[in-house]
């Protein structure tokens, strides 16, 4: 176990903060770590080895490694040296924390916040976890019975036991600040003549398939709805040159980028989104208040990502087309259908927001520091959006 301490800490009581692994479940870790600290809470960040690589608030904490691994889609030799390094790390977090001793520990799934969310359960610390999806995760799945609360990005979670569902609350996901800045930015009009803006992105490494057939999807479109699109689109470094071939060659004005790091200014300004499901995108999407066209990556643990997207479909915030499904006929026919009908639009972006949570991290916020002060008074699941 390694250990990095950092100058600053607060003296206020102690929260750990357990994760890792992947950026759905670093991101609401950091945002509350950056809001928790503001509230003068001293930090303890509790990962794996891949917590060195940690920027941002979470790259200031004291930090704490110990060794864990995931078991899912792996062979039986590979499980058990899995399982080896979970109890290693289950060892190494106990220790930690019975000489820390934090006032609350909250872990955001995914495998390197087992070991330590185990531990502080044996040692009847305060505890919490922090699911980001419409499915309960695995990880999740096994610590939810163990906990004291158990917050939820989905007002309705998938695999969540009527039992442990007593101490859910609804508390959304947080997202970016700049994110939080436009989620009352109204729809914009998109009445007869005027530009339809649509924003295409995969998350943050673009997605394959969405480069290899918007361009196509796009230049069948009637004409009428052709001329007034303004395409904005996220792809992968090596499809940046033949996609922007792609729209050049058929004629549509499209602003074709490996990244945009203006993505809440056309986030707000979109008339239609058509992304993958991913945590992070669902809680944009519903922040902003904005419909989509939603492609789920069907490789996804546990498929959550389609999960995620028939939430927002239920709900009539969004479209969903599966990727086994997506050619760029089935996209054109979809995308003439909406771009044609502006009140559909407006329509499913009024109940994309309504669904939203901008206050997302306070309201996490507020629930571990009322776990952390030993506080009684935590909202009950099904809270409502104030």
């Amino acid at each position: 176990m390694s250990d990095r301490r950092m100058n600053g800490a607060s003296g206020g009581p102690a929260i750990a903060l357990a994760t890792g692994g992947t950026g759905g479940h670093v991101f609401p870790a950091q945002a509350l770590a950056e809001e928790l600290g503001a509230r003068g809470y001293r930090l303890i960040l509790v990962t794996d080895r891949r917590g060195d690589l940690f920027g941002g608030p979470l790259g200031t904490l004291e930090t704490h490694t110990i060794r864990a691994a995931g078991v899912s889609g792996k062979g039986l030799a590979a499980r058990l040296a899995a399982a080896g390094q979970l109890t290693l790390g289950y060892f190494q977090a106990r220790g930690l924390l019975q000489r820390l001793a934090p006032a609350a520990v909250i872990g955001f799934g995914g495998y390197p916040s087992v070991p330590t969310m185990l531990a502080a359960s044996h040692l009847k610390l305060r505890t919490a976890i922090h699911e980001q999806n419409a499915l309960l995760g695995r990880a999740n799945r096994l610590l939810a019975p163990r906990v004291d609360r158990i917050a939820l990005s989905f007002e309705r979670t998938a695999e969540l036991r009527e039992q442990d569902a007593e101490r859910a609350i609804w508390t959304g996901n947080p997202v970016r600040p700049e994110i939080a800045a436009v989620a009352d930015a109204p729809y914009p009009e998109c009445a007869e003549g005027q530009p339809i803006r649509l924003l295409i992105t995969g998350g943050s490494q673009g997605a394959r398939v969405l480069g290899e057939t918007a361009p196509a999807a796009l230049a069948a479109l009637p004409e009428g709805v052709r001329k007034r699109l303004r395409v904005a689109q996220q792809v992968r470094p090596e499809q940046l040159e033949a996609v922007v071939g792609a729209y050049r060659s058929a004629g549509l004005a499209a602003d074709v980028r490996a990244f945009f790091d203006d993505m809440p200014k056309r986030l707000s300004e979109a008339h239609l989104v058509i992304a993958r499901a991913g945590a992070s995108t669902m809680a944009e999407l519903t922040c902003v208040g904005r419909p989509a066209i939603l492609v789920p990556y069907p490789f996804a643990v546990d498929d959550h990502q389609t999960a995620n997207a028939a939430r927002l479909c239920d709900d009539a915030g969004a479209w969903m087309i599966p990727q086994v499904d997506l050619t760029a006929d089935v996209l054109s026919e979809r995308l003439a259908q909406l771009l044609e009908n502006p009140a559909v639009l407006k329509s499913a972006a009024a109940a994309a927001a309504r669904i939203g949570m901008p206050q997302a991290t306070r309201k996490l916020a507020d629930m571990a520091a009322a776990l952390a002060d030993g506080s009684t008074e935590t909202a009950a699941a099904g809270e409502t959006r104030p």
